[in-house]
């Protein structure tokens, strides 16, 4: 039985990752940190037998759990992870691991020191149209793949009219980590990597917007291009009239298209495939990918540090973090092509 501990008590950690854990028989969830007293009275309210602290220290020295998921707004979690790591607790944390490359690689090296397994929360493998979109690549039906490209349309960021309990605000805050190219173009990044067969890009052209007066940015447009002239487009808004999330993938021998849940194999012959499936409503949280994520670390766990599941995560991290810095600075020189590493 694995002893796991919460960093971070906003509406992703009560709505998502609480229940991705109670459905695993094999974890027990022993402690809450969260410095919000109202975050703090609403986990109190939603656990019996779980002690909540409002200090991190206190709650690694007094609990010493197997494993800190950290669920914190994006500027907490390099530094939560780090007191995770050199407390012994295996870490996984809420996407975006870090906002530093240099960060990432201190804490990667912090992981393998202390022979701990560091993983980021890359839910969206584990949504249904993009695993079946992944096997299907998998088995060779769409031949090599040459282009995809990604798109999130949203009327706003999730979470920016909650109250004090289930808002998460950070998102417009950039002391906090805000902005769509860290909130939804993380998502977007380890997916097209995954989706390529685990390439990393290379370089990154970008164009990113913000309204006049806005503290990040709300729109971006992002073109990688990947080893062997492959290239995927990234379109993300918070802008948008309608909201979509969409995808096409273009191989030697087929085409995919996903919206929504729905999924759309054509291959060279023009023969059309429905591959669609039932998935949960298109919200911000998404439990069921989390017991996705959640079973994909207990095995990372399982393998011990350095295996080969908590590589590849790292390596998509890795890539994530790398390439978002790249677009900053490819948007500041007016959309130049700008290599990642």
């Amino acid at each position: 039985m694995l002893r796991g501990a919460l960093s971070g008590f906003g509406a992703v950690a009560s709505q998502a990752h609480l229940p991705g854990w109670r459905l695993r028989p094999d974890v027990v969830l022993a402690a809450i940190h969260e410095p919000s007293p109202e975050r703090r009275h609403q986990a109190h309210k939603l656990l019996k037998n779980v002690r909540i602290y409002d200090d991190l220290d206190l709650m690694l020295e007094g609990e010493a759990p197997d494993f800190v998921d950290i669920a914190s707004p994006p500027a907490f979690h390099g530094a939560a992870a780090r007191k995770a790591l050199a407390a012994g607790a295996h870490v996984l944390v809420e996407k975006p691991l870090c906002l530093d490359p240099a960060e990432l690689d201190d804490l990667e090296k912090a992981a393998a020191a202390n022979h701990r397994v560091l993983m980021c929360v890359h839910n969206w493998k584990h949504a249904p149209p993009y695993r079946k979109a992944h096997q299907l690549i998998s088995s060779g039906r769409l031949g090599r793949i040459f282009h995809l490209a990604l798109t999130r349309w949203r009327s706003g960021p999730a979470g920016a009219g909650g109250t004090a309990i289930n808002g998460e605000r950070w998102r417009t805050d950039l002391n906090s980590g805000g902005g769509i190219l860290i909130d939804h173009g993380w998502h977007a990044l380890y997916l097209a990597q995954w989706l390529m067969g685990g390439a990393a890009p290379m370089t990154v052209s970008a164009w990113l917007d913000r309204p006049d007066g806005a503290a990040v940015e709300d729109f971006a447009d992002l073109r990688l291009e990947y080893p062997d002239r492959r290239l995927a487009s990234v379109n993300l808004s918070w802008r948008a009239i309608v909201r979509r999330t969409s995808a096409a993938l273009f191989g030697a021998d087929g085409a995919l298209e996903i919206d929504g849940d729905r999924v759309v194999l054509t291959d060279r012959s023009g023969k059309i495939e429905d591959h669609s499936g039932a998935d949960q409503p298109d919200d911000s949280y998404h439990a069921a990918w989390f017991a996705g994520m959640a079973a994909e670390f207990v095995d990372a766990i399982a393998q011990g540090g350095g295996g080969a599941i908590a590589a590849s995560n790292l390596a998509e991290a890795k890539a994530a973090v790398c390439a978002i810095a790249a677009a900053r600075r490819s948007a500041a020189a007016e959309g130049a092509p700008t290599r990642l590493f």
